[in-house]
């Protein structure tokens, strides 16, 4: 199936890919909500700017796609594979993204307020923000995710639960490119959390909750740590 065939299968009420091979698709701009799209292979599309809402990804390969853009609001993401996939300025508020492969991909300026991203793998990847927006990880679900090597510079990340999230030698602080913002930690929990030789450098970590977290090597210079709760339990400030 190809992309015209598709689009003319979904226009005829058909919502049920599920299982199929459809490599380099080109579907811009369009409306493919509601699609059942779990253990299909989507990689290299280029999908940009496209509503996927409440669409089901389980278990999908989009891995090297282009999502840029599009609306992936409450669709279901778990276990997919979005490796070195572009999502930057994608909508992904409420979305599962549960154990889902997002090694290497970018996602600056995408919304992913209250998204699931728990035992996730971010290795590397970008969630800087981009000219037309930062970043929103606020409220989202990153236990246990792995995040080592991710560039969260400037990223909102107000009340997120990172807790158990490995974010070994992560980029936190400030990147000084013009007109970037201090990365929002604010109310974080970051309990258990691997910090080692993470630069934290100027991050707001006011009210975090950092019990147990591992902070050998972490660069914390200039960071609001008022009231956080420090490793040992006791409170800063």
């Amino acid at each position: 199936m190809d992309s015209q065939e598709l689009l003319q299968a979904y226009n005829a009420g058909e919502r049920n890919f599920s299982g199929l091979t459809l490599l380099e698709l080109e579907l811009l701009k369009l409306d493919l909500s509601d699609a059942n799209f779990s253990q299909a292979d989507l990689r290299q599309s280029r999908l940009g700017r496209t509503h996927f809402c409440r669409n089901n990804f389980e278990h999908c390969n989009l891995s090297e796609s282009i999502l840029w853009g599009s609306d992936l609001r409450n669709s279901n993401l778990k276990n997919a594979q979005l490796r070195e996939t572009d999502l930057s300025s994608a909508l992904l508020s409420y979305a599962n993204l549960e154990q889902a492969n997002l090694v290497k991909a970018s996602l600056c300026g995408a919304n992913l307020n209250n998204a699931n991203l728990a035992n996730a793998r971010l290795i590397e990847a970008d969630f800087r923000s981009n000219a037309d927006q930062r970043t929103d990880l606020g409220d989202a679900n990153l236990s246990q995710a792995d995040l080592s090597y991710a560039l969260l510079s400037g990223v909102i990340l107000r009340g997120a639960n990172l807790a158990q999230a490995i974010l070994c030698r992560a980029k936190l602080g400030k990147d000084y490119r013009p007109g970037s913002f201090s990365t929002d930690l604010s109310k974080v929990n970051l309990q258990g959390a691997d910090l080692s030789y993470a630069d934290l450098t100027g991050v707001n970590l006011k009210e975090a909750n950092l019990t147990g977290a591992d902070l050998t090597g972490t660069l914390l210079h200039q960071a609001n740590l008022y009231h956080a709760t420090m490793p040992d339990g006791q409170r800063h400030g």
